[in-house]
C-alpha cells in the first residue's frame, strides 16, 4: 500500500490519533527531539502534507504529544499519593501525605520515563496573558493542577496558613523540578538509584516542612 493511498485510508479522526500515539512512541525513548515531523508521518506510513490536516506545525503536534505525557505523569503522581495514604489519618496528616506524593511522584516519573518527562515539562504552550501558567492548548497541565489541589486542600485541612499558601505552588515545583533535571541531566543522572530515590524523598520532606512551618 502506497503512503497516499494509506493516508486516505484514515478515518478523519484516526489520523490525528495515529499521529499522536505514534509520537508519543518516539518521544519516550528521545523526549521532544525525536518529535520531528516527517519522522513521525513515516512511522504510521504516510507523507508529512496528511500530518498538516490535523497539525498547523510541528510544535502543534509536539504539544498533542505533550498532553498525553503529561496525563501519564498525573497518573504516577496518582498512584504514588495513593500508596502513601492512610485511610486512618486525620484529614491534615492525610493532605500532607498528598503533597509528598505530589513531589515524589513527579520525581519517579522523571527517572523512569525521562523521555516523557522531557515532552510533559519543557514543552508548554505560550500564555496568552490571561491564561494559567503551565497550559498546554486550553486546559491547565493535570500535573500542576494535582499540586495546586494538594495546596489547597493542606489550606482547608489547617496543615497550612493560607499566608504560607500564598504562590507556594512555585516553591514546590521550582525545587522538585530543580532535582528531578539533576537527576536526569544533571550529575545525579546515571547514579546509583537507591541513593537518588533517598536524596528525593529528603528534597521532598524538606519542601514540605519548609512551607508549613
Amino acid at each position: 500500500m502506497s503512503q497516499d493511498t494509506r493516508s486516505r485510508s484514515y478515518h478523519h479522526g484516526d489520523l490525528r490519533a495515529a499521529l499522536v500515539e505514534a509520537g508519543v512512541k518516539l518521544a519516550r525513548e528521545g523526549g521532544a527531539g525525536a518529535l520531528g515531523l516527517r519522522v513521525v508521518t513515516r512511522s504510521v506510513g504516510v507523507t508529512p502534507n496528511a500530518a498538516y490536516r490535523h497539525f498547523a506545525d510541528r510544535r502543534a503536534l509536539v504539544l498533542a504529544v505533550a498532553a498525553e505525557a503529561q496525563d501519564r505523569l498525573a497518573h504516577a503522581m496518582r498512584d504514588r499519593m495513593t500508596a502513601l495514604g492512610d485511610a486512618g489519618a486525620d484529614r491534615a496528616a492525610r493532605a500532607v501525605r498528598n503533597l509528598r506524593g505530589v513531589g515524589l511522584g513527579y520525581i519517579h516519573f522523571a527517572l523512569s520515563e525521562p523521555g516523557w518527562f522531557d515532552v510533559a515539562i519543557l514543552t508548554r504552550d505560550e500564555s496568552d496573558g490571561d491564561a494559567p501558567p503551565a497550559t498546554v492548548g486550553d486546559r491547565v497541565a493535570p500535573p500542576y493542577q494535582l499540586l495546586l489541589d494538594a495546596l489547597d486542600e493542606m489550606v482547608a485541612a489547617g496543615a497550612l496558613t493560607p499566608e504560607r499558601r500564598v504562590n507556594a505552588e512555585w516553591v514546590c515545583w521550582s525545587m522538585v523540578h530543580g532535582f528531578a533535571d539533576l537527576a536526569t541531566r544533571g550529575p545525579l543522572k546515571g547514579q546509583d538509584r537507591a541513593m537518588v530515590d533517598g536524596l528525593a524523598a529528603h528534597v521532598v520532606d524538606t519542601i514540605v516542612d519548609e512551607i508549613k512551618s
